[in-house]
């Protein structure tokens, strides 16, 4: 084998690959690209396929990884400012003018006043393991010994390097590659199926151990990856229901259960160790202690995964969702909390118990919990629910007036023979609410107002995503925020901003809202090309991810629903 065969992949060589995907909107073009690179890569270097795969989306952890780097844009900017020889604030000047850290890394990397001595070239596993060093750095001085390492890998990279590097380390790689594109790469590169690949992902919502499977042992190597306790899932989602009779007649008959407003959490027990996850794979199980609690006591010790919603109840009836935040956020003073904020979990699916159980229609699923789930009124309790057929629709629409009357949001949908599809939408499990039908949209700009409020961003620019994961715009909204909530707004909004132009900025994608509307039409004003009429913040959602966003997709589902309502 020749030394060049034998020297590791260099960094370079991804950021060709960036840059190539970069350039076409296509998405079998980038597919085709992202599948060439992900072969080379199998052929020349196997054992870091799962390594390139991750950061083929730009990141460094499996989604259901508890580790982060922990790297704010103020640290990054620190380290871009001691490699190039420049201030900090002359980075943020650059990154506005830019519009993106990526960008104007480059453009200050190409005029580095000081270039390093002896600068050795990076290559993917050099990169790989710092940031994963990164991530395991905590205690004391842990931000200056990051922005050591930070500085380290910096220093030997090139300008195009430094672009992907420092996007990279913000999880923000921008070449319009999502998880749909990479999935397809894998099953083009390595010859399997796309719905083994797929099924594959949903069981271990790990691409990168997916990927290297399908190198490895191929399609049947897929097939033997399954669910296990300890690594959450992607929740399954659920679609607006257009009329809930319509709902019942073409599901023959369904389960029909109340829809509960809080934190939906899914809980895995391996061994002795329970670990509590929302969807957006955040543990938070040091946070609620009482539902380990319950669980330990409903639940007789076995390894399982069950799925439910915590509430926050007070006199038996459910409180602000905002509460609720108050305890999954919180790290101190938790013994306090749980006096002032009780909270209820209602469990509602068995996704494992013993072995694998999602392929198991809803009805025995249902069946299985409520065999081994002990409740304990008022703390852990099943998800009320009725059986209905079209000929006894009325009992869903008297459930749905009682949960209604009871503080809850409404009432779920669900195809009683239907398996359980992590991740994905479908017409097996529908949402019937009360108040208006909402979007989780995520901020990407602003203007600022007028008069005494000339020093505040009152108008807000949302976007959504599209199958590629790149945003789309799709409504400005300025009402159902007080002057509370605006003024926080403000302050998380400010480091933030990337550029301004008179009084419009634009921003990092981080702050993401929940918005109800009462129409939806379509409109070239926006990238989306649908515009929200009379949209209103309804609450700043801190519990999922820019992952979990609205699609454009979804949207143009939601559209084609409303025009049969």
């Amino acid at each position: 084998m020749s030394e060049e065969a034998k020297s590791p992949m260099k960094y370079e060589e991804l950021v060709k690959l960036y840059e190539a995907m970069d350039s076409t909107t296509k998405r079998l073009e980038k597919t085709a690209i992202l599948a060439e690179f992900l072969e080379m890569v199998g052929e020349k270097e196997p054992e870091n396929l799962p390594v390139v795969t991750l950061l083929s989306l730009g990141r460094i952890f499996p989604t259901w990884s508890e580790e982060e780097l922990g790297i704010g844009s103020k640290l990054l900017m620190k380290a871009i400012s001691l490699v190039v020889g420049v201030t900090p604030e002359e980075v943020e000047d650059q990154i506005r003018d830019s519009g993106d850290i990526g960008t104007a890394s480059q453009e200050l990397f190409q005029r580095k006043v000081q270039s390093t001595l002896f600068m050795r070239s990076l290559s993917i596993d050099k990169v790989h393991q710092n940031l994963v060093k990164i991530a395991d750095i905590s205690g004391g001085r842990s931000q200056y010994k990051k922005l050591e390492i930070l500085r380290e890998l910096l220093s030997s990279a090139s300008p195009q390097e430094a672009k992907y590097l420092t996007r990279t380390v913000l999880e923000e790689l921008r070449v319009g590659v999502g998880e749909g594109t990479l999935k397809d790469a894998i099953s083009t590169a390595f010859n399997v199926p796309k719905e083994t690949v797929e099924r594959a992902h949903m069981l271990t919502n790990d691409l990168g151990l997916v990927a290297k499977v399908a190198r490895d042992e191929g399609e049947e190597g897929l097939k033997k990856l399954t669910l296990k306790p300890g690594k959450p899932v992607k929740p399954m989602l659920a679609q607006l229901s257009p009329d809930y009779q319509v709902t019942i007649r073409e599901m023959g008959y369904a389960l029909c259960e109340t829809k509960y407003d809080g934190v939906r959490v899914q809980i895995h027990r391996k061994n002795d160790e329970i670990n509590i996850f929302t969807r957006r794979l955040e543990n938070i199980s040091l946070a609620v202690p009482e539902i380990t609690e319950y669980i330990k006591k409903a639940i007789k010790p076995s390894d399982f995964i069950v799925e439910g919603e915590i509430i926050v109840t007070k006199e038996g009836k459910p409180i602000s969702f905002q509460y609720m935040l108050q305890r999954v956020r919180r790290k101190y003073e938790i013994d306090r909390l749980r006096e002032e904020i009780p909270l209820t979990l209602y469990l509602f699916d068995v996704l494992y118990y013993k072995e694998p159980t999602l392929d198991e229609p809803l009805k025995d699923r249902r069946k299985l919990l409520e065999e081994i789930v002990e409740v304990i009124p008022g703390k852990l309790e099943l998800s009320k629910q009725v059986k209905v057929t079209p000929e006894t629709a009325d009992l869903a629409l008297d459930l749905f007036n009682e949960s209604i009357e009871e503080g809850h949001e409404g009432v779920m949908l669900k195809d009683p023979n239907a398996p359980y599809t992590p991740g994905l939408r479908g017409k097996k499990m529908l949402k019937w609410k009360a108040t208006p039908e909402t979007l989780d949209l995520v901020v990407v700009g602003g203007t600022y107002g007028k008069g005494r409020r000339a020093h505040v961003i009152g108008s807000f620019l949302l976007a959504l995503q599209d199958e590629n994961k790149e945003l789309k715009t799709v409504a400005h909204v300025a009402t159902g925020l007080d002057d509370k909530t605006l003024q926080e707004l403000n302050e998380m909004s400010e480091p933030l901003i990337t550029r301004k132009v008179g009084q419009k900025v634009e921003m990092v994608p981080a702050i993401i809202m929940e918005v109800a509307f009462s129409e939806i039409v379509k409109s070239p004003e926006y990238e989306s090309g649908y515009s929200l009429r009379f949209p209103v913040v309804k609450r700043i959602r801190t519990d999922i991810s820019i992952d979990d966003i609205d699609t454009v997709e979804r949207v143009e589902s939601m559209y084609a629903t409303m025009k049969l309502i």
